[in-house]
């Protein structure tokens, strides 16, 4: 039997804790877990604890953790991925699958011919949507560590970003396999209008390279899913 997997929002330790109501009402109303049940849980610091629930109520899960073990190793490739902000689905879509391929950091640019606009108020809710979708990608793809989801950034504020290799895709350019292998990648992809002329040449001032994934066209939420594989199994875990 599949052992059941959570990420908690608590620093964990051996022993007995009471879970954070989200996942006490997941486990006891949704899963219908009970006493003496299995479990792995981990809180992002890169252990994994295995224990048993030990008291299962309407309001109230415990689980007594007895076993903790190293979670699985991240990738040796850093990569910050700079993702165009793009409508509901698809924006969901590319933080869901750069986190399953090891995207280490993920923010969401704001540019010119972004269809989305977010006031603060929207903005905080929408992270907190992303970020609930990266632990839920990290609990199926097995990652003990979540990426670092950041607000939405202006894209000439996040183009001064530190990174070995700051790469722009782009359909007129090198191949990505052309570029020699950094330890830490900064990746840009554009939204679904792409990026405008001012805006690459922007990025190119700032040290970021062309560099293209084949000879289609891909939609922005298709293109972090392609460019990270083959990122990663270039120079990262993917193999």
């Amino acid at each position: 039997m599949r052992l059941s997997r959570f990420f908690v929002d608590l620093i964990l330790t051996l022993g007995r804790h009471e879970l954070p109501d989200a996942q006490a009402h997941y486990i006891a109303r949704v899963l219908r877990l009970g006493v003496g049940d299995a479990v792995q849980l981990f809180d992002g610091s890169g252990f994994e604890y295995r224990g048993r629930l030990c008291a299962v109520g309407k309001k109230q899960v415990q689980v007594e953790l007895d076993e903790r073990l190293h979670g699985q190793a991240e990738s040796p490739l850093k990569i910050h991925l700079g993702q165009g902000l793009s409508r509901g689905e698809r924006m969901d879509w590319a933080i869901q699958k750069a986190t399953e391929l090891g995207a280490t950091e993920i923010t969401p640019i704001i540019s010119d011919r972004c269809e989305v606009r977010l006031n603060e108020e929207r903005a905080d809710k929408r992270l907190a949507h992303w970020r609930q979708i990266a632990i839920s990608a990290c609990e199926q793809c097995g990652r003990s560590v979540l990426p670092t989801l950041h607000a939405p950034q202006p894209l000439a504020q996040w183009l001064g970003i530190e990174a070995d290799l700051k790469l722009l895709l782009h359909p007129v350019a090198s191949p990505l396999a052309e570029h020699a292998a950094p330890s830490n990648l900064a990746m840009l992809i554009g939204p679904e209008g792409g990026l405008s002329e001012a805006e690459i040449d922007q990025a190119r001032q700032q040290g970021f390279l062309p560099a293209r994934l084949g000879p289609r066209v891909l939609r922005t939420e298709t293109a972090p899913v392609v460019a990270l594989s083959v990122a990663q199994y270039l120079w990262g875990d993917l193999a």
